[in-house]
């Protein structure tokens, strides 16, 4: 079916925003029934996570893994040339996973669900009333259960001297490069700086420097694994320097040559320690704020310009319980896979009510980004994590044991020649179960959902003693790591 109706503009469900958050909201909302819902749109339908983020970071990271993984692997690394990947072919591959900006499958695949997609700027008017200002002018929508904000954040570029004005590279800019600069300074310690440097460096970038207010990269995660990145990219020629930040940004030649291109003449840089560097391009990676500007919260009668959401995701602070919110702009966890997880928990809430259904069971409550959050980093090594670090857990008046391991078994070692990785468990001694596990080393992406079942599902230690790893493979580390407690 469609989601056409007698009176064209209304529709069961309301949906702002069509990333991957706002199109997992529809879907479970209307879902086998005969509710019609809509996505409303003014940039791409898939979002920041198909288009500028999570695939096309990820499609420009994988090739040199994989001939990292080649050249040290023998019987293969004499067959693979001295010289890097070929960079027109990485980006060519890129931009098949992006489909070159074009989202007509995303379209297609969004009415053949019975979801109606509508162009323009989406903004509250009101009780589950939306005016979407596009092309061919005004058009109002009337929501009959629910209207979901899935909106998503920007990046923030602070307001220094001259930065702005240099129109320096975002996140969006780099994960789309079409040209690689030679010197390149990027701003911030986190996860889209990290891996930004990892790219534009193996993509052939011959001067990289990363600039961090703080003293380590990646401070959310553990040290050690932390540590272990730093210490390759100074070993790849990436500069990091800690305790600095921009004091002032000339570029008297910028130009606006549109995404992925050198805006223009080199830029010189100067840093809080006094020092001058001159760069081809700055990339700013100095976090996101939520995407709430012009989405007309004062009509419904939030006037401090925040959205605030309870675990079955219903907007606080509003009446009737029609108001949704799901993704980056609820400031809970900024990650794709846990904004499709909230979505899908404030559809089911959505489909629940109006079906005069009880919303009382845990599926109807998105507890998963309290403690529970897991991620992969794709630097070079990866880290995988879940849930609390060490220090977060004493912070929260935990009483824990921290069980680690070198990731050195017969899986690592077959793996590739150069393996080394380390892993760590954080143990809540008062329950024996996990509250948090890091691993960092070469592609250890897939050990971390392993340890997402464990601590979701709370299982005990003594009961993972009888989840034996297959052999040999990488997953060995979990005996590893739980025999170190006996030790």
């Amino acid at each position: 079916m469609t989601a056409a109706t007698a009176d064209s503009d209304s529709y069961d469900v309301i949906v702002l925003g069509a990333g991957p958050a706002g199109e997992n909201a529809a879907q479970y909302a209307i879902a086998g029934s005969d509710r019609t819902a809509v996505l409303v749109e003014h940039e791409l339908v898939g979002g920041e996570c198909s288009y500028w983020a999570c695939m096309p970071s990820k499609a420009l990271l994988r090739p040199t893994q994989v001939l990292a993984t080649a050249r040290h692997m023998p019987g293969v690394a004499d067959k693979i040339s001295a010289h890097g990947v070929e960079v027109p072919a990485v980006l060519a591959r890129r931009d098949g996973f992006t489909h070159g900006r074009d989202d007509s499958s995303q379209v297609q695949w969004a009415r053949s669900s019975g979801i109606d997609v509508v162009r323009g700027h989406g903004r509250l008017a009101g009780e589950r009333t939306v005016v979407v200002t596009g092309r061919d002018g005004e058009r109002r929508l009337r929501a009959r259960h629910a209207v979901v904000l899935a909106t998503g954040s920007l990046p923030t570029v602070p307001d220094l001297p001259g930065l702005r004005a240099a129109l320096p590279w975002t996140s969006r800019d780099a994960t789309n490069l079409l040209e690689v600069p030679r010197r390149v300074l990027l701003v911030g310690g986190g996860v889209v700086a990290c891996e930004a440097a990892t790219w534009l460096r193996q993509l052939g970038a011959e001067e990289v420097i990363v600039v961090v207010r703080g003293d380590r990269l990646l401070p959310r995660v553990e040290a050690f694994a932390a540590a272990r990145v730093a210490d390759r990219m100074a070993h790849k020629g990436v500069e990091v320097r800690y305790r600095t930040e921009i004091r002032s940004v000339q570029r008297p030649d910028v130009q606006d040559t549109g995404v992925g291109c050198i805006h223009g003449g080199p830029a010189g840089v100067t840093l809080s320690d006094g020092d001058v560097v001159e760069v081809d391009e700055l990339v700013v990676a100095a976090g996101r704020r939520p995407a709430v500007d012009g989405l007309g919260l004062d009509s419904v009668g939030l006037s401090d310009g925040k959205v605030t959401v309870g675990d079955d995701l219903t907007v606080a602070g509003t009446d009737g319980q029609w108001l949704y919110a799901v993704g980056d702009l609820t400031g809970r966890t900024a990650l794709t896979h846990m904004g499709k997880y909230q979505a899908r928990v404030c559809g089911d809430v959505i489909a629940a009510r109006a079906e005069h259904r009880p919303t009382d069971g845990p599926r109807y409550k998105a507890s998963a980004d309290h403690g529970q959050v897991p991620q992969v980093i794709f630097t070079v090594p990866e880290i995988a994590a879940v849930g609390r670090t060490a220090a977060q857990a004493r912070a929260d008046g935990l009483d824990v044991d921290v069980l680690e391991a070198d990731i050195d078994v017969a899986g690592a070692a077959l793996a590739r020649d150069d393996f080394t990785g380390h892993a760590a468990l954080v143990v809540d001694r008062a329950t024996d179960t996990l509250v948090g596990a890091t691993f960092v080393g070469s592609e250890v992406a897939e050990l971390v959902h392993a340890a997402t079942i464990a601590l979701v599902g709370q299982v005990p230690l003594e009961r993972l003693w009888h989840a034996v790893p297959s052999y040999p493979t990488i997953s060995e580390i979990w005996l590893r790591l739980l025999e170190s407690r006996r030790h």
